[in-house]
């Protein structure tokens, strides 16, 4: 009866996979990750192996609930790893792919934690926030790394712009869910086309985090529809224009001497490395900072691969440690 019951489960999940993202994933990363995909692939299309990181939403600190995972095995990541790591923000993991149920948004009363890939923390804490600080986060929807940033530090100014208008209404209930009206008036959400902000806000942040749109191999896996999926990966090509033309906007819209950290939750090269490269051949103000003591230091809770580049880090998941697809240059 067991036998059974796991190989109808198997088959199930089978019928999920989209064949068509599959196919390409497997010809573009076994040659841009040799040996390493079959590892990443084999948690990518076992959903039963994803873990989910625990982060405390520090203005509505659920103490109960800290005490009850601590009993239950749980531990904080990334702790005391970091020397800017900042001792408001706490997040949880099991030590197994256990997840915790979503809480409900209801207005007026804050959430008490986000459920998050843990990996997606890591641009976040390479800003290495401050309070006062004005920041920008340009492509900010669902909202999960606004609420991470207002974790770290009380931001003199921070602008959370999305361009999706469908996207912007995920982003506002977000920041309602977890933000106390106190903040409100240090928040703006903004609607503009991410490309445009360098000309319309210059030499404007402190901070900024462009956490782009990209081919999202998770979801891209799971797509339900395999024509659209089909007319995703035909139009893959494009979305590094798309990145680099983000990142000239966003480079504008940072002061002199600001720090700008470039994000993806995709393994393809096209989008993650050689954006970066564009970037740094195309322009003489910029100076890439080395984050590769990252890898290092965290090396206990995230596995890394390699990427050529002292500038950036690419997080991929491997059983145990599900965390990623996660790219971070700065």
């Amino acid at each position: 009866m067991l036998t059974r019951l796991k190989a109808k489960s198997e088959g199930t999940l089978a019928k999920q996979i989209c064949r068509v993202v599959l196919d390409q994933f497997d010809q573009q990363y076994s040659k841009e990750l040799g040996d390493s995909w079959n590892t990443v692939r084999d948690v990518l299309i076992s959903p039963s192996l994803w873990q989910y990181a625990i982060l405390f939403n520090r203005f509505n600190y659920p103490f109960e609930l800290e005490k009850d995972l601590r009993l239950r095995g749980y531990h904080t990541i990334l702790q005391g790893s970091l020397p800017y790591y900042p001792k408001s923000m706490k997040c949880y993991l099991s030590p197994t792919p256990d997840r915790m149920p979503s809480e409900r948004h209801q207005t007026g009363n804050l959430k008490k934690y986000y459920l998050l890939n843990a990996a997606s923390l890591l641009p976040v804490l390479a800003l290495e926030l401050n309070d006062g600080e004005t920041v920008l986060d340009l492509c900010a929807a669902p909202g999960g790394k606004s609420v991470a940033l207002l974790q770290c530090a009380y931001p003199g100014y921070l602008l959370c712009n999305e361009y999706d208008g469908l996207r912007v209404r995920w982003l506002r209930q977000t920041l309602e869910s977890f933000i106390p009206q106190s903040l409100t008036n240090v928040i703006k959400v903004s609607e503009l086309d991410g490309r445009e902000m360098g000309d319309a806000q210059p030499e404007t942040f402190d901070k900024v985090l462009v956490d782009a749109p990209c081919s999202n191999d998770r979801s891209w896996l799971f797509s339900s529809d395999s024509q659209k999926a089909a007319c995703r990966i035909r139009q893959r090509n494009n979305l590094p224009v798309l990145q680099v033309d983000l990142l000239r906007s966003a480079i504008k819209a940072l002061r002199p001497g600001g720090l700008l950290v470039y994000s993806t939750c995709t393994l393809s090269k096209a989008e993650n490395q050689d954006v970066v490269s564009e970037i740094l051949t195309s322009s003489s103000t910029v100076v890439p900072v080395d984050i590769s003591g990252i890898a290092r230091t965290c090396s206990q809770d995230f596995t890394f691969a390699p990427t050529d580049q002292k500038c950036s880090l690419l997080v991929i998941p491997e059983k145990g440690k599900a965390w990623g697809p996660m790219f971070i240059p700065c």
